[in-house]
């Protein structure tokens, strides 16, 4: 499978214009796919600054990019009525002409929680709520009139090896996670034991990979590995994005493709 790259675009730190300037740049560039991130504040610089909403952003990602896929990495299972966000996505998926990868994780940034009311108890009670809910949004999809345009693929966020890998294996159709080739390399044949346990093939199932320094050094180490979709983040400031990494990232893909 010949690798692809994208680009985390972080809905913080900058205007909305700014944003769209990226997407647009980000696709002309070549990326394969781009992705916001769902939270309400932002996770790193001034804590109070600039940010944007996942699901509305998206939607404006949609209508700005003509080529790409599109996502969250990742949208928080905890903020939203599973069948209201299954309905969201399949909205959007309209709207970008079947491009969109409903990217899903358990939720994390405590902030969040606490300053819009929602409860964070703990990470196990968290998890517990995604294993409930995948099989609702998958049953939403499949009854909404119209259908999502295509199959929407739904990516799992996180690296857990007892719970969150264990959805993976039942769940997903891509799989994102974090850290060097060595991390990817001993989660991954956690995830392949857990595909084996549940009868899934695991090439049906697309790794997915964040850098943020260094993109080519790690590229290279995490396409060995087996990463197929690696995906640069990056933050906003007052004049914008700057998408060097991002030019890195697809030459490194180009040439990788080649041969």
């Amino acid at each position: 499978m010949p690798v692809r790259v994208g680009v985390q675009v972080q809905p913080q730190h900058a205007d909305f214009d700014g944003m769209r300037r990226a997407w647009r740049e980000a696709e002309e560039l070549g990326v394969d796919s781009i992705f916001t991130w769902d939270h309400f504040y932002p996770l790193y610089g001034e804590p109070d600054g600039k940010h944007f909403e996942a699901l509305t952003t998206l939607a404006s990602l949609a209508e700005t990019t003509e080529r790409v896929e599109i996502g969250a990495l990742v949208i928080c299972n905890s903020y939203r009525n599973p069948e209201l966000l299954a309905d969201a996505h399949r909205t959007v998926d309209h709207i970008s002409g079947g491009r969109v990868i409903l990217g899903i994780g358990a939720g994390w940034f405590e902030r969040d929680y606490d300053e819009y009311g929602y409860e964070f108890g703990d990470a196990p009670a968290r998890l517990r709520a995604l294993r409930r809910d995948l099989p609702r949004i998958r049953e939403r999809l499949a009854k909404l009139n119209p259908p999502p345009v295509r199959h929407m693929p739904i990516l799992i966020g996180g690296s857990g090896e007892k719970v969150t890998l264990k959805l993976v294996a039942r769940h997903a159709d891509l799989w994102h996670g974090f850290g060097d080739a060595e991390t990817f390399q001993k989660k991954n044949e956690v995830l392949l034991a857990h595909c084996a346990d549940v009868g899934r093939d695991p090439a049906e199932i697309e790794r997915t990979w964040g850098v943020h320094a260094d993109v080519s050094k790690h590229a290279e180490d995490l396409h060995a590995a087996g990463v197929q979709h690696i995906i640069a983040g990056i933050g906003g400031d007052g004049t914008g994005y700057d998408l060097g990494v991002v030019r890195e990232l697809v030459a490194w893909r180009d040439r990788v493709n080649a041969g």
